[in-house]
């Protein structure tokens, strides 16, 4: 944690004398801090071919709470619980609830996701402890009962013009659930942690540029950019965008160095968005990083062709096409479709692995009584090439948020 005590000492020494303390004693801060929470209940069937097809319904409860802020401090905390009344089977009993789902649902328990101190002066803030981060190569995924989360320290600099730079440390990873029936605990990232240094620049009109490095120590080293142009004339929008990620890996990792790059056009006019996109991953390894999607923690799920339940295929060589078009009944409701194809190589006289999915997703905000509750429906529909396994998922979500 040499990052987190270098940086959050520099930052209280240059700025007590200055800062703007929005509580006059410690106990006011506590007094005044804000409360926040979720109640969920998800439904999740899966289909992975014959013998391999389960259900699982949970519940679970989020609760947040952060201080007011004391001399340009505050504290914060997020608990997550996650529990599967009526998972059926067992954990290594093929097609059975708790086995199929024991890597991202079946998981009974609690656990601290977040616990933090930040400190904030002039355009500076500094974070450490357990906390939730989203940013292009280290992200943790929120669509399952868990939220994915770190420990370690972030600090987030807006002084440059429309500019904002990141630089974090990690030396911890909280995934869902731990493959046992229980939620997921923290566990070390790598031998010594992970950095990352990022920037982000809005100069240009419409313009945003995106440059991100991540390293985690002794396994890999990941660059990732993005060019992102945004234009309205009237009621129609339009946009295009690219992607570029390179995979550096230790020598000791035993793979190849990958990477992967994106094209994507957006269209909008009125409700109605719609985009088209192209990816291409290198031919000499999968462009995976060290957790399965394109950085660390599974948020980081970047590839302009993912689809909405699986993501993207960082698989070596993979070319992947993909459409979607959403629509806006109203600011309470969406519907949409996407659909993805994805031509992967094949070894010489072996069967094709291409395959194709078609993804449908809705959307509905409450408002008036039961503003705050949102319910949410998804589906996914794969169909491999020649006589491969075809599989399918649909989930339900419904949460209160207060």
């Amino acid at each position: 944690m040499k990052l987190a005590k270098l940086s959050l000492a520099a930052i209280v020494v240059a700025g007590l004398a200055s800062s703007s303390f929005a509580a006059d004693t410690l106990a006011d801060a506590f007094k005044n801090g804000k409360v926040s929470g979720e109640l969920r209940a998800y439904y999740f069937d899966r289909d992975k071919g014959p013998g391999k097809d389960a259900d699982i319904f949970n519940v679970g409860v989020v609760l947040g709470y952060v201080t007011d802020s004391f001399y340009g401090f505050k504290l914060g905390a997020t608990f997550q619980s996650n529990y599967a009344p009526f998972a059926d089977g067992a954990i290594g009993e093929t097609g059975t609830g708790k086995d199929l789902f024991k890597g991202d649902m079946y998981g009974s328990g609690a656990v601290l996701s977040e616990m933090y101190v930040q400190y904030a002066i002039g355009k500076t803030t500094a974070k450490v402890g357990r906390q939730f981060i989203s940013t292009p190569l280290v992200a943790g995924s929120g669509s399952r009962m868990i939220k994915q989360s770190f420990q370690g320290a972030t600090i987030i600099n807006t002084d440059l013009p429309q500019t904002t730079l990141v630089a974090g440390y990690v030396d911890k990873f909280q995934a869902r659930t731990d493959g046992a029936g229980d939620v997921a605990d923290f566990e070390k990232v790598g031998d010594n942690g992970a950095y990352t240094l990022l920037a982000i620049n809005k100069s240009i009109a419409g313009l945003t540029i995106t440059g991100q490095w991540a390293e985690v120590t002794d396994a890999a080293d990941i660059y990732y950019g993005e060019l992102a142009y945004a234009g309205k004339a009237g009621e129609f929008a339009y946009g295009l965008s690219g992607q570029y990620d390179i995979i550096n890996y230790d020598t000791l990792i035993g793979r190849d160095d990958s990477g992967f790059y994106g094209l994507k056009a957006s269209f909008g006019f009125s409700g109605l968005k719609t985009y088209v996109a192209y990816s291409k991953v290198d031919k000499d390894d999968r462009a995976d990083g060290t957790s399965g999607n394109a950085g660390l923690g599974g948020g980081s799920d970047i590839l302009y062709t993912a689809n909405v339940i699986t993501g993207g295929d960082y698989s070596a060589d993979a070319k992947a096409y993909a459409i979607d078009a959403n629509y806006a009944i109203t600011s309470q409701a969406k519907i949409g479709a996407r659909y993805v194809s994805v031509d992967l190589p094949k070894a010489s006289g072996a069967a094709s692995k291409d395959y194709s999915t078609i993804n449908f997703y809705t959307s509905y905000a409450f408002d008036g009584s039961l503003k705050g509750f949102v319910v949410e429906a998804q589906y996914e529909d794969l169909s491999a090439d020649s006589g491969a396994t075809d599989t399918n998922e649909f989930r339900f979500k419904a949460a209160y948020k207060f």
